[in-house]
């Protein structure tokens, strides 16, 4: 309560710098190692270089993918187990998606050494780059698994409460990177081969860090059980983390069909095939750090936008997105002055070999950078709306710039060769924001709506105290009269019965919103319906409602419908399961009579709702809806209501006393 007090009723700036600033460090701490190797090499070695470092990108890209896919669903399942106070299964979590990261590490790299310079060529490379990107690569490929396994870890040590200790690991990591470069490169002449030395030293110490937490964890103790395989926990992290993962990966796409199109378009120019990858690779690393700047805002924000949405503090929100833009504007007007203003400054600090290169790569530059500030709105208001759980619009919306990029890089160098590639970049921006701009025009004038139509708190049914006994718990098809069947059970047992009277009692103890509770298991759109669940408000909604259901099971007998309270209660010694299902067609036609609706409006009526019920039961619990193994009793109700009551009834006076 303290904490949701807090982020309800302090200042919004003071919660934005709080909150924001940490994930601002930590993210650009985390892209420090590939931007020093870049400065030292392009110094030390010249643009061949960073055109080779830049031809690896891709394949550490993926495999920071892989790391967020484990690291980010291991931190949020820990953090939803720990809100609902089960962390017996934490330490599985951890243990697996440490291992799997390694695992697939493992794989990635044994890929990576097969193929060898026939990959390098795949994604980019060419004669002249080839054997410095091989030796630049096959070090470098050396230390992934154990890479991935520290990055995985790193974000489960922030969530586990210590992000200070993660920040610092990684921290330690860059600056033995930042040391050991110009000693590897100048003073012991290593070359190419010095900066990927520095690199993987870096990522062991990390490591090496990051191992030790785990003496001193909060939530969860590790040992060798740890590691066992779970495939119910591993599909929920992977759930939890994949929008991570699809982001990563679109960055891998765009930068390997960049580079092909770069060499392509590089090799038919008077600047050849290797200058424009080496400056892409540049311009593409300042590109980097202002947008992580820009995430690392609207990242810090989310559980403040998420608990203020879901509590209905609706112009508490609109004050963030305001907050969230307003310093994500600042930082892009900021670097795009010194972008235009001092390109050569900035190209330089990469190395600057030779006129041709330098000339093409300021230009470049100038062209590519122009509307970054187009391209850090646009991917915040992204963030933004995934933080209050719009996920069917977020989707779509983080990977539009991306998406339109690629097809302007495609077209574009046809009419202007080389540079039409760097020109794909602002107007794929122009297009994104613009779209952007609509979505979020809608979005205010849904939220100026959203305050007018706040209702004063209406009274609800507080949780009733009753004398011990069975705890009947029903889960039901739509259309089955499953609700109406369980408060005739209640009433003929006289024991309470809980339905929309759990979202109100939830709403009062989280401080969020009832309709907003009573709303996480609707008809979403079936594609995004994993992603919406996944949501901090919508798993900070469940964490509360979970909450409430075991208060009700602790008060003595009732019954509870729906919302996975079989699950959620699956440790109750007194818990008898119910689940109520009936024929296709009985349960369209009492759709039909009860709501009007056509056949074809009643059977995508039923369609909907069972689908959406089975994704809020597998997003709980990992496991099928209505699997008939996991009740107590399965009955069809189009045998009769009256039937129904009284066999439910009977069997629980049966299973009580035996």
């Amino acid at each position: 309560m303290e904490q949701n007090n807090y982020l309800g009723t302090e200042k919004v700036g003071t919660l934005l710098r709080q909150f924001a600033i940490p994930c601002i460090f930590s993210l650009i701490i985390s892209c420090l190692y590939n931007i020093v190797d870049q400065i030292f090499v392009g110094n030390g070695i010249g643009y061949l270089g960073n055109a080779a470092t830049g031809v690896i990108f891709p394949i550490t890209v993926i495999g920071w993918g892989i790391s967020l896919l484990f690291g980010d669903g291991a931190a949020a399942h820990l953090s939803v187990s720990s809100g609902k106070n089960e962390t017996q299964d934490i330490h599985s979590g951890v243990g697996n998606s440490m291992l799997c990261s390694f695992l697939c590490g493992v794989v990635l790299v044994a890929i990576s050494y097969l193929l060898g310079d026939n990959l390098l060529l795949l994604i980019g490379a060419t004669e002249a780059n080839l054997s410095l990107a091989h030796d630049y690569g096959f070090i470098i490929y050396f230390m992934m698994p154990i890479a991935l396994a520290q990055n995985t870890l790193a974000s489960i040590i922030r969530a586990d409460g210590s992000p200070r200790y993660a920040m610092c690991a990684m921290l330690v990591g860059a600056i033995i990177n930042i040391i050991g470069d110009p000693l590897a490169i100048f003073v012991l002449n290593l070359g190419i081969k010095g900066a990927a030395y520095a690199t993987i030293l870096g990522q062991f110490v990390s490591f090496i860090i990051c191992v030790l937490y785990l003496r001193k964890s909060k939530t969860f103790k590790i040992s060798f059980k740890s590691f066992l395989p779970n495939t119910l926990i591993l599909k929920r992290i992977i759930t939890l983390g994949a929008s991570s993962f699809l982001t990563q990966l679109s960055i891998v796409i765009i930068t390997i069909i960049n580079n092909i199109l770069l060499v392509k378009y590089g090799a038919a120019s008077v600047y050849g095939a290797d200058i424009p990858l080496a400056a892409f690779v540049v311009i593409m690393k300042l590109f980097q750090i202002v947008l992580n700047v820009a995430i690392g805002i609207a990242a810090g924000a989310q559980p403040i936008v998420g608990y203020n949405y879901g509590a209905g503090n609706y112009s508490r929100v609109q004050q963030l997105l305001k907050l969230i833009i307003k310093w994500t504007v600042i930082v892009c007007v900021i670097c795009t002055i010194l972008f235009e203003t001092f390109p050569l400054l900035f190209i330089k600090m990469f190395g600057a070999d030779g006129e041709l290169y330098t000339q093409f790569a300021v230009l470049c530059l100038r062209i590519y950078l122009s509307l970054i500030i187009f391209t850090c709105v646009q991917k915040v208001c992204a963030i933004f709306l995934q933080s209050i759980g719009h996920a069917k619009t977020a989707a779509p919306l983080s990977i539009l710039r991306d998406m339109l990029l690629i097809i302007f890089s495609l077209i574009l160098p046809i009419f202007d060769g080389v540079t039409g590639i760097f020109w794909a970049a602002p107007i794929a921006d122009i297009i994104a924001i613009a779209i952007t701009c609509v979505v979020m025009v809608q979005l205010w004038k849904s939220l100026e709506q959203e305050k007018q139509q706040i209702q004063p708190k209406v009274s609800f049914k507080a949780i009733q105290t009753s004398s011990p006994g069975a705890i009947i718990t029903i889960a039901r098809e739509h259309g089955t009269a499953g609700k109406y069947i369980g408060q005739l059970v209640a009433e003929k047992l006289n024991i309470p019965c809980y339905y929309k009277e759990m979202t109100a009692i939830a709403a009062k103890e989280s401080g969020l919103a009832n309709e907003f509770i009573s709303n996480i298991n609707s008809d979403e759109n079936a594609v995004m319906r994993e992603l919406y669940l996944s949501t901090n408000v919508i798993q900070q909604a469940i964490i509360a409602q979970d909450k409430v259901i075991k208060m009700i099971a602790e008060a003595g007998s009732c019954v509870i419908i729906g919302r996975s309270a079989d699950y959620v209660l699956r440790h109750n010694k007194n818990l008898v399961r119910i689940f109520i299902h009936a024929p296709k067609k009985y349960r369209i036609k009492k759709v039909m009579e009860m709501y009007g609706d056509t056949y074809e409006e009643g059977r995508k009526n039923v369609e909907r709702s069972d689908a959406a019920r089975a994704a809020y039961y597998k997003n709980i619990s990992g496991k099928k809806w209505g699997d008939p193994h996991q009740y107590d009793l399965c009955i069809d109700s189009s045998m009769g209501t009256e039937k129904c009551v009284d066999i439910i009834i009977e069997y629980v006076s049966k299973k009580i006393t035996s």
